[in-house]
């Protein structure tokens, strides 16, 4: 069975969706006024951009997890840099390990059982529709959906967290889903329309 054709580090950009949303769900809440998911983002792009001379990995979920650790640390790093702390790596651990969590969630959420190499790289491409699809809804449904669904959450957690109401939140979820499966089938049938 082949391997899949090596990422070209101009492409990258296409996950910086994935990235944005793992980050909005790990970056620490006390640094969330004073960092924006999107710099972190930024920051391991361009590593993962320098890196990619001496990359090896030769599948695409080799390279998300390549994305994931750099993102983990650069979180990491982060936290170290506005806390004034030292290395921490069971930090950097604890990080890595929900980064990967949450991407297992998202992946779980789309689908799952698919086994051919067809079947995965289209899940990893709605993996990164997906993403994007968050991106675009209003930040209070983008919030509510990645707290419940990704995080795992349970509605009452999210509504303390989100200052509102158990019923505002189940009304924040159920618009966001709807929205997603609305933008997704719009996404999906414009990819058709183009092939």
């Amino acid at each position: 069975m082949p391997a899949e054709p090596r990422e070209d580090s101009r492409s990258l950009g296409r996950y910086r969706d994935y990235l944005c949303l793992l980050a909005r769900l790990h970056l620490d809440a006390g640094l969330q006024s004073k960092l924006d998911a999107s710099d972190v983002v930024q920051q391991t792009l361009l590593e993962a951009t320098q890196a990619m001379p001496g990359y090896r990995g030769q599948s695409d979920a080799e390279l998300t997890a390549f994305l994931r650790r750099i993102l983990a640390n650069n979180l990491a790093d982060a936290v170290r840099r506005f806390s004034a702390g030292a290395r921490n790596t069971a930090l950097e651990r604890s990080l890595q390990a929900g980064i990967e969590q949450s991407s297992s969630r998202l992946e779980a959420w789309l689908a799952a059982e698919q086994s051919s190499p067809s079947e995965q790289a289209m899940n990893r491409e709605q993996l990164l529709r997906l993403a994007g699809a968050l991106a675009e809804l209003p930040a209070d449904q983008r919030k509510a959906v990645e707290l419940h669904h990704l995080k795992g959450w349970s509605l009452g957690e999210v509504a303390e967290n989100m200052g509102r109401s158990r019923a505002a939140v189940m009304g924040l979820v159920f618009r966001g889903i709807k929205k997603l499966r609305e933008q997704l089938d719009e996404k999906g049938s414009r990819r058709s329309d183009e092939v």
